[in-house]
This record gives structure tokens, C-alpha cells and sequence, in this order.
């Protein structure tokens, strides 16, 4: 099978035959075999790229695996083969999943308990990108935050795969949602998802055209912030925040980890949650499990969708590396396994 080998720490978006390359694609990788009665082999239909895949290769991640190792997190595809003790999943069955590595390849074998079947009018692409993405902004937004309709929810860098995620998810939820993005391709398609303000960071101050909405729609301030960016962005936020206000660190894609003043927050009673989604499936894995459940569920009723500007080939994962990194994405970027392949709507 093709498969994607990181061999080494570095950038993964040099191209695949330079020999500095950390990544390599091998033609001729071993099929992963059934590793217990329960286990399911799924041969794979897309698999998403997120910013932690982009890390890890850097070797800047949290996690870092033994190499040689094979990236790659949330997929989706058809179930190829099953254990003899596997009760849920009938070969053909479409089912999406993650996995802690191992998604950049053609097949993958997990254990039953860790699938998911992806309903009927679900869009089988779209189930590839939902886990890692959708799932982090649910369990921070819904579980954590316990976002409810009517509270204003701020969401940073949400053009991104998380961001948009929590854009949709928080109108789902029925809040009133600011989104904070840069360009005018970004605002016009966030816009479309039906978000109450728009903050363009190209021509727009964050806390000046924030204030002059909250005043307009007479609001006192920020329930929920949403915070994958980091950095001086993090502390212009802060001051938008009401008494109560629930701040959720989901990453830092600036590059900077930001102060927050605890005598601040010990005065406005902030309540700060870090969320590394990950853990989870160690910690609370049935939260994990419920999440996805929800969302699919969602994903087949389009109370939410998948947006894809970047789709590209196993062999062309330095491209889509590369489209992350000069953050071109908006939404989601994918690998995806299929002959009658689409290129990049973008």
C-alpha cells in the first residue's frame, strides 16, 4: 500500500523527492494486519491534515512519536476487514474515525470500539475531517464551556479548520457568534455561515469594532472566547470579556502563548479552561465518543458542513503541508484516496 513515512524531524513541506525531505511516500508499505478478534481494517477514503499533523513532523508538538512513524489523524473510509469477534461493522460499511497516527496510508486497523459509522446522507470526505476538527470545538464549546443560546461566543482564527468548526457549532447552539479572521475571502464565507459580526483583521481593531457591536446589539460583553491563535490577539480579547466569562485556550497558532493576569481573572471570576482534545481518549473517552456521535448526527441533518479549499493526492502532502503553513486554508485541508480525484477548489 502507499504509505507516508516520517523518517525524520523537519519542515514537511520541502518537496517529497528532495532528499531533505522528512517525509517520504513509500509504494510498497506492509497492509496492516488484523491485530485482535476485535479489530477492523478500513481502507481509507480521505484522511484531514490539521496543525498539529503540520507540528509533529517539526517535532514542536506535545506528542512526539518514535521514528520512523506514519502522521496522520482523523479519516474516513469503507470497512475492508473485520475480526472474528466483530459485532458492529460488516465489511463495506462506511465509517470514519481517529487514531493517534497511522492515517496517511491506505489502510488503517483499529479496534471496533473506536469507530464510528458515518449515517446515510453523510458525505463520506466530510466525515474524514469532522474528529480532530469539529470534536475539539464541541467538547470545548458544549462540554466545557456549556455555551448557551443567547450568550456571545468570540471565535479567533475562524477561518481555520477549528475556527470554523466553532463558528457552526455555536450557532448550533443558538449563541450570538463573533468571528475575528483576516481578508476579505474569509469574512465573505464566514458571513455565509450566518455569523453575527465580522471582524476583519486586515482593516478592523478587534476591540473597537467588537465594542461598537456589542453596543449596537446592546450586549455587555463576551460569555465565551474561543482561542486557537494566541499571542497579542489573546490579550486585545481580554478586554471584551464580561464578569463570568468562560476563556477556552485551544492552541497557538501565532506562534506566541499569551499572559493571562490571574488577579483579573480572580476579579471578573473568568473561568479558564485549557483544551488539548487528545487526552480525552484517555481521560474521558466516552465524552470523545458522545461528541462525534453528535456531530455526525449534525453533519447528516446540515445543521453543520465540512469546508474544504484544499484537497490533494498522498503523493502531493508536501503541497498540502505547505498550504497550512502559509495558511491558505480555509477550513479544512485533505488527503484523499480516489481515482476520480478533484484537485483543489482553490
Amino acid at each position: 500500500m502507499e504509505a507516508l513515512l516520517c523518517r525524520k524531524l523537519g519542515d514537511p513541506t520541502v518537496d517529497l523527492e528532495d532528499s531533505s525531505s522528512p517525509i517520504v511516500l513509500s509504494k510498497n508499505h506492509p497492509i496492516p494486519e488484523l491485530h485482535s478478534p476485535t479489530s477492523v481494517r478500513v481502507r481509507i477514503k480521505a484522511t484531514s491534515l490539521n496543525f498539529a499533523n503540520y507540528l509533529q513532523i517539526l517535532g514542536k508538538y506535545q506528542e512526539k512519536p518514535s521514528l520512523p512513524f506514519i502522521p496522520g489523524s482523523d479519516f474516513s473510509g469503507f470497512v475492508d476487514a473485520i475480526g472474528p469477534k466483530v459485532s458492529n461493522f460488516r465489511v463495506g460499511d462506511p465509517v470514519c474515525s481517529f487514531a493517534a497516527l497511522g492515517s496517511f496510508a491506505q489502510f488503517i486497523v483499529v479496534d471496533q470500539t473506536q469507530l464510528f459509522r458515518v449515517p446515510e446522507g453523510c458525505d463520506l470526505v466530510a466525515a474524514g475531517a469532522l474528529a480532530v476538527a469539529s470534536g475539539t470545538s464541541h467538547v470545548a464549546l458544549v462540554h466545557r464551556a456549556q455555551l448557551a443560546p443567547g450568550q456571545v461566543l468570540l471565535v479567533l482564527g475562524a477561518a481555520g479548520g477549528v475556527g470554523l468548526a466553532a463558528v457552526q457549532i455555536g450557532k448550533a447552539c443558538g449563541a450570538i457568534v463573533i468571528a475575528v479572521a483576516r481578508g476579505a475571502e474569509k469574512v465573505q464565507l464566514l458571513k455565509s455561515f450566518g455569523v453575527d459580526h465580522v471582524v476583519d483583521l486586515t482593516n478592523e481593531n478587534v476591540t473597537e469594532s467588537v465594542k461598537e457591536f456589542l453596543q449596537t446589539r446592546r450586549l455587555k460583553g463576551v460569555d465565551v472566547l474561543y482561542d486557537p491563535v494566541g499571542g497579542k490577539l489573546t490579550k486585545e480579547s481580554l478586554r471584551l470579556l464580561k464578569w463570568g466569562a468562560n476563556i477556552l485556550i485551544i492552541g497557538f497558532a501565532s506562534g506566541e502563548i499569551p499572559v493571562i493576569p490571574a488577579n483579573i481573572a480572580l476579579v471578573k471570576n473568568w473561568t479558564v479552561h485549557g483544551l488539548y482534545w487528545g487526552s480525552y481518549k484517555i481521560h474521558r473517552p466516552h465524552v470523545l465518543e458522545d461528541s462525534i456521535k453528535e456531530l455526525l448526527s449534525w453533519l447528516a441533518r446540515g445543521l453543520i458542513s465540512i469546508h474544504t479549499s484544499h484537497s490533494y493526492r498522498l503523493s502531493e502532502a508536501n503541497l498540502a503541508f505547505a498550504a497550512i503553513k502559509d495558511r491558505k486554508v480555509i477550513g479544512k485541508v485533505m488527503i484523499v484516496f480516489d481515482e476520480k480525484f478533484t484537485r483543489s477548489k482553490l
